[in-house]
């Protein structure tokens, strides 16, 4: 075998799976809308887009995330890799009351940034000293993560 054949062969199996986990992994809810940054002659422009996740487990707390879409010929295809910065909003919708019984730090949601296992990540944090609700957005790999993160806090109960 030559070291061309290895290398696809690797590249055809890391685009298995990374089709195979894509689809176990969450999207957005919502697609609220994106702008567009960089106009590319081939394919997509690159755009921001905006994403909006419900809370899963704390009613009437919604999270919006900005993030960067790569375009050109490769984002349009899928094979682009996104950049890792972006920043997150979390918001009360309705009236938000303490959450009981939920850890104290929790993933609660994931979406593919890429084929080859980069994902964003939001996690939920309880500051119970404050009662406030914290959300953080990171970017994380099979291998490393990436420093650039956001965070939001959303306070419950009546406001002072």
């Amino acid at each position: 075998m030559t070291g061309g054949g290895f290398g696809v062969k690797y590249l055809a199996a890391a685009l298995a799976l990374g089709l195979v986990f894509s689809g176990t992994v969450a999207k957005a809810q919502t697609r609220i809308g994106g702008v567009d940054t960089t106009f590319r002659f081939l394919g997509s422009n690159d755009r921001v887009v905006i994403d909006r996740y419900d809370d899963p487990d704390v009613p009437n707390v919604s999270c919006y995330v900005s993030r960067a879409e790569t375009g050109g010929v490769k984002g349009s295809l899928g094979l682009a890799e996104d950049p890792s910065r972006f920043s997150i909003a979390c918001r009360a919708v309705g009236p938000v009351s303490w959450p009981t019984n939920l850890p104290k730090k929790q993933r609660i949601f994931t979406s593919s940034l890429s084929v080859f296992f980069k994902t964003l990540e939001v996690y939920r944090l309880l500051d119970a000293d404050k009662k406030v609700i914290l959300y953080v957005v990171i970017s994380s790999r099979l291998k490393d993560g990436s420093p650039y993160n956001s965070i939001t806090a959303v306070p419950t109960g009546p406001t002072p």
